[in-house]
């Protein structure tokens, strides 16, 4: 583990250049002609400004600290986490709401020693909405200390959601529609922000009581993570067993009670899907 005058030296200087780079996305945010490129579907689209965002970060990070190895969504060509310190960048988590000029998206960037997380920093800079975490010290919003809500009964609760189900494609199957209809009926609502280290925030700070999705990669979650974790709250699988960072699933939510709650629907739903050969 580096010692905490590194972890010092390592967050400050990532906080300035996130900083910086939040900049240039609230610079081109506006525009509605902005160049986009499909990934693997019409629907995974990068744009310029990602590639710029995470050069500028690369670039910026190794200057400073070149023995640190990189994850980044549009450089890496396979994702591998080994012991050595790793930033886990998404320049911009939310492209589609980029696109649009919707103003919900933002840098999720983090810090792995050991293959954990030690630092966390999540900047929307449309809203200068910036959270942060250390391991061990807290999580923040702009500054001051954010803890996960006291809600323990689904009835009462707000829960962000993403790519609904582990169908493929991530298909609103009948099972699919009958888990989020009978969500809907039991939760208090559910919100969509386009954004998983966003929603994971929206968790962290108490605004939400938990969040679900499948497909997820580690840049998707790195940051948020943590910030979810030195608010108070749990990150594990969707079957409420320990977190795979690697799985592309997570269940994130306030408290045991939730975590609980929602797992069980989620274990019920894959079994459901299963036996129809759907998985």
């Amino acid at each position: 583990m580096a010692s905490n005058s590194s972890l010092d030296l390592f967050y400050d200087a990532v906080l300035t250049l996130t900083k910086s780079a939040g900049q240039i996305i609230r610079e081109k945010n506006l525009e509605r002609n902005k160049y986009v490129e499909f990934k693997k579907s019409p629907k995974d689209l990068v744009t310029e400004t990602d590639k710029q965002v995470e050069r500028y970060l690369i670039d910026g990070i190794a200057g400073k600290f070149p023995d640190h190895k990189f994850i980044g969504e549009e450089s890496s060509k396979e994702i591998v986490l080994t012991d050595a310190p790793t930033w886990v960048i998404d320049p911009i988590d939310g492209t589609m709401n980029f696109v649009h000029s919707f103003p919900h998206s933002c840098i999720s960037i983090a810090l792995y020693v050991n293959k954990q997380p030690v630092i966390g920093i999540v900047y929307n800079p449309m809203l200068e909405q910036l959270f942060t975490a250390r391991k061990g010290q807290g999580a923040y919003l702009n500054g001051q200390p954010i803890k996960v809500s006291q809600v323990k009964t689904l009835s009462t609760a707000l829960l962000m959601l993403e790519n609904w189900g582990p169908s493929p494609n991530y298909q609103l199957t009948p099972e699919v529609q009958e888990h989020l209809k009978s969500l809907s009926d039991d939760s208090h609502s559910s919100r969509c922000l386009g954004s998983a280290a966003l929603d994971l925030c929206m968790v962290a700070c108490g605004a939400a009581e938990a969040y679900y999705s499948y497909g997820l990669q580690v840049w998707d979650i790195a940051a948020g993570e943590l910030i979810v974790t030195e608010a108070g709250g749990m990150v594990t699988d969707v079957n409420g067993g320990p977190l795979d960072r690697l799985a592309k699933r997570m269940l994130a939510t306030n408290n045991k009670e939730i975590n609980d709650a929602l797992a069980e629907r989620l274990v019920a739903l894959e079994e459901k899907m299963k036996k129809k050969g759907d998985l």
